[in-house]
C-alpha cells in the first residue's frame, strides 16, 4: 500500500531541510502527526517536519516531483477523518510570536497555539480576537474564519487577519495582504486549505486589558428554566456581548473541577469587552433566570479568557458534529431538550449553541472568503466514549438535527463541518458565490492540484 519514493530523492530532501523527514513505518512519525482527538490516526507515505520556509518550499518541490499529493497539519486539531497517503507537512515547530506594540499587530508562526499568543499580548494592553480553546493553533483556525468568545462584538478572528506568508505549490514564497496578492488574501481569510503553506499571519490586536465573562451553571429542575430564558435573553442581547450555551455530561473522574464531576448541568457563558458594571448589568437576566449552582462571571484579565469555555487542554477521544442555524428560540429550545436534554440517554458530552450575529454578520469592507455569516447560531454536538461513536452518537445527532431541520442553515462554516470529504457538504460549506470564487484561486494558484483539499477527485 502506498506511493512507492524515490529512496535517492528523499535522501536529497534530507540534506536540504534543517527538520526531518519521516517514512511510513519510521520511528517518531505517529508523534509527530499525532491528532488532538487519538482516535484519528494518520497513515501518511512520509512526513516532513519542517522548522522554516526552506524546509517548506523544498518539500513541495519534492511533492511535485514525485507526484505525491500534499496536506498540511500544525496542532493536530481539528483532524474529523485519518489522512491516508500522501505527505504531510507537519508546521507545528513555526510557533514564532513578533509583537509590534505601536501597530497593534502581532505577527504569528503556523504552529503557535493561542495560549502564548494571549499572554505576550496581555503585556501591551492588547489582545487577539481568539478562540474558545487556547490550546488551537492560531493560524490553522483563523484560516477557516474563527469563532470566539469576542465573535458578536468583534467578528471572525479571520476578519483581523492584515497579511500572511504563503508558500505556493511551485516553491516560491509570497506575501498576500490588501496591496500584494489580494486575490490569495481574500481566499486565506475563510478558504481553510489548497492554496499554499502559511508560514506567518499577521494579525490585528484589540486595545483590552479586561473582560466581563466567565460561566454560570444549572442543575436539576433549574436546567429547563435557564434554558428557556437563555433562547429569550440571547434573542435580545447587545451584539457587544458575546454567548453560548451548553448542556454538560460530566464523568465522575479525575480531571474536571470537583463541583462539576459526576453532574449533568447547564452552562451559560458569557463575554462582554467593557465595563463590568454594564456587563452585570447585561448578564443580570441569567443570574434571575432560575437558582444558579456555581456562578463564575465576574471580571477578568484577558489571560484568563480561556476560562469561559473551560475546553479541554489535553486530547481525548471524541465525535463531533456541527452545525449552523438561522434562529433559535424558547420552543426550540424545548424540543432540543426532549431530544438531549437530562434523562433522554443522551451520548453527548457536550452539546453546545453559541450565538452569532452582530460583527460576525458583516464582512470587512475588502471582502472575505468566511462562510456562514448569515447564521446566527451554531450547535456542536460532542460525544467522548468511543463505544457510542459508531451508532448512537450518529443517530442521536440526526435526532438533534431532525428537531433542528427547519432552522438548519444553507451554509456550515468550514471550521463546524466535517464533511470535507463529501462532495455535497463541501459544496454546502460556503455561498455558491465565494465557493465558485474559492475554486478559481485555488486553481490559480495550484493549477496542478498539489495540495489535497477537499472530496478527492473522481476517477476518469
Amino acid at each position: 500500500m502506498g506511493i512507492e519514493i524515490n529512496d535517492d530523492a528523499v535522501a536529497r530532501l534530507r540534506d536540504a531541510i534543517a527538520g526531518t523527514v519521516y517514512l511510513r513505518g519510521e520511528e517518531g512519525l505517529a508523534a509527530e502527526v499525532a491528532c488532538f482527538n487519538p482516535v484519528i490516526v494518520h497513515d501518511p507515505d512520509i512526513v516532513v517536519a519542517v522548522t522554516d520556509e526552506n524546509d517548506v518550499a523544498e518539500a513541495l518541490r519534492f511533492a511535485r516531483d514525485q507526484g505525491i499529493p500534499v496536506r498540511i497539519q500544525a496542532t493536530g486539531h481539528g483532524s474529523e477523518t485519518p489522512i491516508v497517503g500522501g505527505m504531510i507537512i507537519a508546521t507545528q515547530a513555526l510557533d514564532t510570536i513578533a509583537i509590534d506594540q505601536d501597530a497593534r499587530l502581532a505577527t504569528l508562526g503556523a504552529g503557535v497555539r493561542w495560549a502564548p499568543v494571549i499572554v505576550a499580548t496581555a503585556e501591551f494592553g492588547l489582545m487577539p480576537v481568539t478562540g474558545s480553546s487556547t490550546s488551537v493553533g492560531a493560524v490553522g483556525y483563523s484560516l477557516g474564519g474563527g469563532v470566539g468568545p469576542l465573535a458578536r462584538s468583534h467578528g471572525f478572528t479571520s476578519d483581523w487577519a492584515r497579511g500572511f506568508r504563503v508558500v505556493t505549490a511551485d516553491g516560491e514564497v509570497v506575501t498576500a495582504d490588501a496591496d500584494t496578492n489580494p486575490d490569495l488574501f481574500w481566499a486565506l481569510r475563510g478558504g481553510k486549505g489548497g492554496l499554499g503553506v502559511v508560514t506567518e499571519m499577521t494579525l490585528e490586536l484589540v486595545p483590552l486589558r479586561t473582560l466581563y465573562a466567565g460561566s454560570v451553571f444549572f442543575e436539576g429542575d433549574a436546567i429547563a428554566d435557564a434554558f428557556g430564558a437563555w433562547a429569550d435573553w440571547s434573542a435580545q442581547l447587545s451584539e457587544e456581548a458575546t454567548t453560548s450555551v451548553v448542556f454538560l455530561q460530566i464523568p465522575d473522574m479525575e480531571g474536571p473541577p470537583p463541583p462539576l464531576r459526576g453532574r449533568s448541568l447547564l452552562s451559560v457563558r458569557f463575554a462582554f469587552p467593557g465595563d463590568a458594571a454594564e456587563g452585570e448589568r447585561l448578564f443580570a437576566p441569567m443570574r434571575a433566570a432560575a437558582p444558579v449552582y456555581l456562578d463564575m462571571v465576574g471580571e477578568m484579565p484577558t489571560t484568563a479568557v480561556a476560562t469561559i469555555h473551560n475546553d479541554p487542554e489535553q486530547g481525548a477521544p471524541s465525535w463531533i458534529r456541527g452545525l449552523m442555524l438561522d434562529s433559535f428560540d424558547r420552543q426550540t429550545s424545548e424540543a432540543l431538550l426532549d431530544v438531549a436534554g437530562p434523562g433522554t440517554g443522551s451520548p453527548f458530552l457536550a452539546l453546545e449553541i453559541r450565538q452569532l450575529g452582530g460583527a460576525t454578520a458583516r464582512d470587512v469592507p475588502e471582502g472575505s472568503s468566511v462562510g456562514g455569516r448569515d447564521s446566527r447560531y451554531t450547535v456542536s454536538t460532542l460525544a467522548a466514549d468511543p463505544s457510542t461513536f459508531a451508532e448512537l452518537a450518529p443517530a442521536r445527532a440526526a435526532a438533534v438535527a431532525d428537531v433542528l431541520a427547519d432552522r438548519i442553515s444553507e451554509i456550515t462554516n468550514v471550521n463546524w463541518s466535517a464533511g470535507l470529504s463529501d462532495p455535497e457538504a463541501f459544496e454546502h460549506t460556503w455561498p455558491p458565490a465565494i465557493f465558485d470564487r474559492l475554486a478559481t484561486v485555488r486553481a490559480t494558484w495550484d493549477p496542478d492540484g498539489v495540495f489535497a483539499f477537499g472530496p478527492a477527485p473522481v476517477p476518469r
